[in-house]
């Protein structure tokens, strides 16, 4: 069965204005080209990033498969120095390695202490930060982190949302990348903030039927694209090539919504942790009631809630 797919909407030269008054509101995926990104989409060939930033020590995921999962931890957490590091991920077999020859490679940049600080390029690589111009679409103290991204070819990330409003911008090589809107979340069979469908293109059906429901959004980002992912749409993304991107996240919502100790963008919002919180409390008390009971009070809860917070202008 053919997966269909609706193209993400590509815009080109598009102002800060602009964006702002037309885009933005509208809080759909949109892939943004011919911005003015700087000399890193001609400058950061594989020689040029290992002298850039030289031997210092990075921590990466390494993979024996494509698919990387986060939910069964099917890879593993290795230092290697920048400069090697960049040299195999570009390559396809290697002649050094961890698990297997054809292992892949990610790297997701971090700050110093990742339990307190925030990936910022400025701070992990300076001398790349120099190249590259992010597009300040957003007000300065809205900025949240710059975290840069390496990926072997071939490799897939789970799909997962993020609570932030961010810029994927792929300076770099060619990326895939396949999104679900925020209202589709009860066919993703979510744990946290990621989704069990590992194969979004040959799903397990069985497993999974009503992922079929999910609509389907897709876009190739070639180097040079900037996509803009509204915070909680779901997205899973899949280096056709090696590539290197730049991910830039900003709070959109007033500064104190945000979780304190949330250094990667995707800690729920403090009033929906308390929420989930209090849901779990109530169906808790529930377990009082035999199961008729039970059933019947459920279904009420349900329909308050849907009644109460969910939005009725979804087109």
């Amino acid at each position: 069965r053919a997966v269909v797919a609706v193209a993400v909407e590509r815009l080109h030269g598009v102002t800060r204005e602009r964006f702002l008054r037309d885009i933005y509101p509208r809080r759909k995926p949109v892939v943004l080209t011919g911005l003015e990104l700087g000399t890193c989409t001609t400058k950061w060939t594989t020689d040029y990033l290992s002298q850039a930033e030289g031997s210092k020590e990075v921590k990466i995921h390494v993979s024996a498969v494509p698919q990387m999962d986060f939910l069964s931890k099917n890879f593993v957490y290795r230092t290697l120095p920048f400069d090697v590091f960049v040299q195999r991920a570009a390559e396809v077999k290697h002649k050094e390695y961890f698990l297997t020859e054809d292992e892949k490679y990610y790297l997701r940049s971090v700050g110093e202490d990742v339990r307190k600080d925030i990936a910022d390029i400025r701070k992990q690589f300076p001398i790349l930060a120099e190249d590259i111009h992010i597009p300040e679409y957003f007000e300065k103290e809205q900025f949240f982190s710059s975290v840069f991204r390496i990926s072997s070819a071939g490799l897939q990330l789970w799909t997962h949302y993020d609570v932030m409003d961010n810029f994927l911008i792929q300076v770099t090589g060619k990326k895939r990348v396949v999104l679900y809107s925020p209202r589709d979340a009860p066919y993703l069979y979510l744990s946290g903030t990621k989704s069990e469908v590992l194969d979004v293109d040959n799903p397990d059906l069985e497993k999974y039927p009503l992922f079929v429901k999910a609509k389907r959004y897709q876009c190739v980002l070639e180097a040079g694209d900037v996509l803009f992912i509204p915070a909680l749409w779901f997205h899973n993304v899949l280096s056709e090539e090696f590539g290197v991107a730049l991910n830039v996240f900003w709070k959109h919502l007033p500064a104190e919504s945000y979780d304190k100790t949330d250094t990667y963008g995707n800690k729920d919002p403090m009033a929906a942790s308390r929420a989930i919180q209090i849901l779990d409390r109530a169906l808790k008390t529930l377990e009082e009631l035999p199961e008729e009971y039970r059933d019947f009070y459920a279904r009420r809860m349900v329909l308050r809630i849907q009644e109460k917070a969910y939005r009725n202008d979804y087109g």
